[in-house]
């Protein structure tokens, strides 16, 4: 375990919605970094279940019935990680694209940015990467520097490190996969410092993959949300980055 860890109350929060052939082993990585581990079952109805009731003890195991989608399960798990007195969570998704080895480089990136969120951004161009993933990717970056002012390489990336004092008061509009988008996008109007590191990341063949990415109605609904973000922005973020900097100018 990274000794550096020791003394922060950081835990790793892992969504997952059928991922019973994999979720084990992203937890027994995880546990080679942190050793507080809140997994978010989204209502899964393969054997993840069975799964889950067959972690050790020390692994915390919260979730509900219905699936309602990633954006409720993270909300969950931070609700859940701050009621435990934890301070950072990390999130790592459940079906095994990430490597748990790449913790320390968040962690790194937190000690100059201990009150903001990082992000672990992927190379877009990896192999096996699915194409409709990367168009979507890309459409996401242009939008949230156009709403936000900050350049972002993944903004679809669920590998991320936040301050969970910096997600108060933050409510999402969405509950589904778009949600992690809206989320990075109120905090930095908010005045979050949104940061990014690179990490790996593997995508098995495509007959082996499983993905709950619906290209079509999931960028319907990612053009959605940046229809009401552009809007919002106009109104709302705009100006409230715009006095924010004023305020800087003054002191």
């Amino acid at each position: 375990m990274d000794s550096g860890l020791k003394n922060r109350r950081l835990c790793v929060i892992i969504p997952t919605y059928n991922n019973a052939k994999t979720v084990r082993r992203v937890i027994e990585d995880v546990k080679r970094y942190c050793s507080h581990v809140i997994v978010v079952n989204d209502g899964s109805t393969d054997d993840t279940v069975a799964v889950l009731e067959n972690l050790p003890p020390e692994v915390e195991v919260v979730g509900y019935q219905q699936n309602k989608g990633k954006g409720h399960a993270l909300v969950t798990g931070f609700r859940h990680a701050v009621g435990m007195g934890f301070t950072h969570a990390i999130t790592i998704d459940a079906d095994g694209q990430h490597f748990a080895d790449d913790i320390p480089l968040l962690t790194g990136a937190m000690d100059k940015n201990p009150d903001g969120i990082i992000v672990g951004c992927r190379n877009l161009t990896e192999e096996n990467m699915p194409r409709q993933n990367t168009f979507a990717n890309k459409f996401s970056n242009f939008w949230f520097r156009l709403q936000t002012g900050c350049p972002l390489s993944d903004t679809q990336s669920g590998y991320r490190l936040y301050t969970l004092a910096s997600l108060r008061g933050l409510n999402l509009i969405t509950s589904r996969y778009e949600a992690e988008l809206e989320l990075l996008v109120f905090a930095a109007w908010a005045g979050v410092r949104v940061t990014s590191v690179p990490v790996r990341v593997y995508y098995p063949p495509a007959d082996e993959r499983v993905s709950h990415f619906r290209p079509v109605y999931d960028f319907v609904r990612i053009s959605i949300l940046n229809t009401v973000l552009c809007a919002a922005a106009l109104v709302y973020g705009y100006p409230r980055m715009m006095v924010r900097g004023i305020k800087r100018m003054m002191v």
